[in-house]
């Protein structure tokens, strides 16, 4: 073997031989456990950045890891390729999106093999191929058959940029989720999927998610937001209508002192006809519905309402109300209405304190009078229920019970559950997305594609100038079509959807990706599902998840699949930060993984991002641990190269490790200790930045043995150097290959068995003992394990040293504690 580390060479070579001879293609084996392991898929931007590269080393870590323990692994590999990114790319620089799309996907498919990552590449896919968006429209057929796609006029997020809708999950702080600007509102016809009929399911389910992190798991549970609570109305005799309200609090209905409605409730303009508020009214509605939900509710946003002149009696009291509209309340969240309780509700509390409304205390802390007058802020706690008619003088939790059913005696409420989770608006007005294959005739009304004629394909002739009507939109030979029921003229949908559609089954799709009548083969999808580990990062916690969870339920119900849940463990890992910051272009702070494989090779590149921090925590990034990573691998190939010809020298067979000298077994010792620590450190753990340092040990003992200048017997040679390269392979699979090669055997070191460690090899025979005289450390002395106390006393006391410091003094007494110290007390 060479003398230098040359990791171009070596990594070129691997590669190579891993693409040309399919080396990590997986078949249905069910002589083996399956693993199926799943990094999220990328969106093929253009390049990998160090994210993309962290997120991918720890995957192949694990898929590596459990091909070697003996598991029959799926590691596949795609492309999330539909999306803005691209039809941005068509309207600033002339090229058409599928070209750019495509060319991005050959350019980072050639930088992920150049990680030397060990997918299946067989398997890939790219949800803009006519293949994989065949089978999206067949599933947006499927949930509309079985009644959870639908169209209504709604108000809907838009962003003027992207120049299409979007869904509530992708307003964040207001602002568009891709592009960053501000979303408005606006009032369009949009298509819809009713995740809100498994709200209970996606809920309750997520105990059983014993693999997933807790906050993942609670911010879906946020999202979600089961409330349970009562629905009541107030009357508006002048209109003759009435007023629906939701609460979770109806404990403190008799402290209503008004109602605020939201801008787009359907009874505002009933309210004020005729009125003199109506003008005001009307502007500030106007100005509200520019701002985005998300805005509106916040807490740094501040509380506006106005007056509509109107009034309301109170179910209870009979007394009015006045009626408000405000900012704060959603239309689409409850009734669109809610009750104003000043005293209880801090936002409330707020609100009437700066328009000048009624508050009244009808909750008080049990055994203690609650005054206006010495309250700053509202009173949310639990107590009991005051100036609340005949329900005064119950614990307020009670008072909830009784006042519900006196709504239900009275038939004006009922109990109800409300979540916060809305309905799933998959419409976008743009042109590179699946488009949904629905047509629109004038008589037949809305029609859907016959599922023979999917699918339904993308023009590749439209126009991409910038503008706000989608370039769909303006394409005729796309519109228009036959009705399929009545041979009439029709009009195709040119609405696409949501890309959070294309990557919710993909995972489903790698178990059969060349599946040509059916978007998987369920027995695949069996016998590879759920997904045992996905990895991906946190941002991805309510869209990406939650709506995978979403699909794969509907999936089950329509007996596609047997499996409820679609990723049984979840792993999120950190980012990669630079100076302070997370990397990215704007910042200036972009370290490119080509830059660092160039210099110094794809193995340095992994086993730094992977040593540098647990993967869930967020990692800084460091020249000189990158050179660290690169020099700890020369050292590796120095030494099995200064092993090599002793391996060499010893066939594969058994040794007596009894035969072994001192230091030989010290070594043997630690390579057993490390196999124990690597072992779980990757299989239970995942602390692959301890499992790396537990390897870098082993080296450094390989070293001591070398620099003692005791030349280690061929077979503790050849254990040692096989269980290092195995343990290593996983990390750094191109040296490690290559090594394995040198010195062991022909063949793959990832096809080999992973090594387990003997019990009685962890064993010492010596342990150091810590020799104090009155309580301060003065040495320290090896001695044979199991050593008796009185045998320690008689060893510590026959120091040289100790003898030395003691001379002249009295022993008072000595503590030998065996295995550990002794302690000599003198006066």
């Amino acid at each position: 073997m060479n003398e230098k580390y040359s990791p171009r060479e070596i990594e070129s070579k691997w590669q190579k031989f891993w693409v040309d001879n399919a080396a990590f293609s997986t078949a249905i084996n069910r002589q083996r456990p399956e693993y199926y392991v799943l990094e999220m898929f990328p969106y093929p931007s253009g390049n990998l950045h160090m994210g993309h590269v962290r997120n991918y080393s720890i995957g192949d870590v694990v898929a590596r890891f459990k091909v070697m323990q003996g598991y029959n692994v799926l590691h596949p590999m795609g492309w999330d390729a539909f999306g803005m990114p691209a039809e941005n790319a068509a309207i600033k620089h002339g090229i058409h999106p599928s070209s750019w799309t495509w060319d991005n996907i050959a350019n980072m498919r050639r930088q992920q093999q150049e990680l030397g990552l060990s997918y299946d590449w067989d398997r890939e896919v790219a949800t803009c191929h006519p293949h994989y968006y065949h089978w999206t429209q067949w599933l947006f057929l499927l949930f509309l058959e079985r009644g959870l796609a639908y169209k209504k006029k709604a108000a809907v997020n838009w962003c003027n940029d992207c120049n299409t809708v979007l869904a509530n999950e992708q307003v964040v702080d207001g602002r568009c989720w891709r592009c960053d600007s501000v979303v408005i509102k606006k009032d369009l016809e949009q298509w819809f999927f009713k995740i809100t009929d498994y709200a209970d399911r996606l809920l309750a389910d997520l105990a059983d998610l014993k693999g997933w992190p807790e906050r993942v798991k609670t911010m879906q549970e946020n999202w979600i937001g089961r409330s349970e609570g009562a629905e009541f109305s107030f009357a508006v005799p002048e209109i003759d209508e009435k007023i629906s309200v939701y609460t979770t609090r109806h404990d403190t209905v008799f402290g209503v002192s008004y109602i605020v409605l939201a801008p787009e409730h359907a009874l505002v303009d009933k309210l004020i006809a005729g009125k003199t508020e109506a003008a005001a009214v009307k502007a500030f509605i106007e100005r509200v519905r520019g701002q985005s939900e998300i805005a509106r509710t916040s807490n740094e946003t501040e509380k506006e309402g106005i007056f509509t002149g109107a009034y309301a009696l109170h179910p209870f009291t009979g007394e009015q109300v006045p009626v408000w509209v405000a900012n704060y309340v959603l239309v689409e969240y409850g009734t669109g209405a809610v009750m104003g309780v000043p005293a209880h509700d801090q936002r409330d509390w707020e609100f009437a304190g700066k328009y000048g409304l009624t508050k009244k205390v009808v909750v008080q802390p049990t055994g203690k009078e609650l005054t206006l007058s010495e309250m700053t802020g509202a009173f949310d706690g639990q107590g009991t229920m005051v100036n609340s008619g005949e329900f005064s003088g119950l614990d307020n939790e009670a008072g909830k019970v009784k006042i519900a059913q006196w709504l239900e005696k009275q038939g004006i409420g009922k109990r109800r559950v409300n979540y916060r989770l809305r309905d799933w608006l998959i419409s976008r007005q743009r042109y590179w997305g699946a488009p949904i294959p629905v047509i629109y005739c004038p008589v037949c009304g809305t029609v859907p594609v016959p599922k023979d004629q999917l699918p339904v394909l993308l023009p590749e002739n439209v126009d991409f100038s910038s503008g706000s009507v989608s370039p769909l939109a303006k394409a005729e030979e796309f519109i228009n079509c036959t009705c399929p029921k009545c041979g009439g003229k029709a009009r195709r949908e040119t609405d696409t959807m949501d890309t959070f559609i294309c990557s919710s089954w993909y995972y489903f799709r790698y178990t059969s990706p060349h599946s040509t009548d059916e978007p998987f083969n369920p027995d695949k999808a069996n016998y590879w599902m759920p997904v045992d580990q996905y990895i991906g990062g946190i941002e991805h916690a309510i869209l990406h998840l939650l709506y995978s969870r979403f699909f794969t339920k509907v999936l089950k119900d329509a007996g596609l699949v047997n499996v409820n849940e679609p990723f049984k463990n979840l792993l999120t890992q950190g980012m990669v930060i630079k100076d302070g910051a997370k990397m990215s272009k704007s910042k200036g702070n972009v370290v490119s993984p080509e830059e660092i494989i160039g210099k110094y090779g794809a193995d340095t590149a992994r086993l730094f991002i992977l040593f540098a921090a647990p993967p869930e925590r967020d990692l800084e990034w460091s020249d000189q641990g990158v050179e660290g990573a690169y020099r700890f691998l020369g050292r590796l190939w120095r030494i099995v190269g200064y092993y090599a010809p002793l391996v060499k020298a010893e066939a594969e067979s058994a040794y007596d490790p009894k035969q072994l000298g001192k230091e030989e077994k010290t070594l043997r010792r630690i390579l057993h200790t490390t196999i124990k620590r690597v072992t779980e450190d990757i299989g239970q753990r995942f602390n692959f930045n301890t499992a790396i340092s537990a390897i870098m040990e082993l080296v450094n003992a390989m070293y001591a043995l070398k620099e003692q200048g005791v030349p280690p017997q061929p077979g503790l040679a050849r254990e040692v150097v096989s269980g290092l390269l195995k343990m290593l392979a996983p990390f750094a699979p191109h040296i490690t290959e290559e090594l394995w090669l040198e010195t062991i055997a022909e063949g793959s070191v990832h096809k080999q068995t992973w090594p387990t460690f003997e019990a009685a090899a962890l064993e010492v025979e010596e342990v150091e003992i810590v020799l104090q005289i009155n309580g301060k450390v003065r040495d320290k002395v090896v001695v044979p394990v199991g050593l008796s106390a009185k045998d320690l006393e008689k060893t510590a006391l026959g120091q040289e040293k100790v003898q030395a410091l003691i001379a002249g003094k009295q022993v008072v007494k000595v503590i030998s504690v065996p295995q550990k110290l002794v302690n000599i007390v003198v006066k």
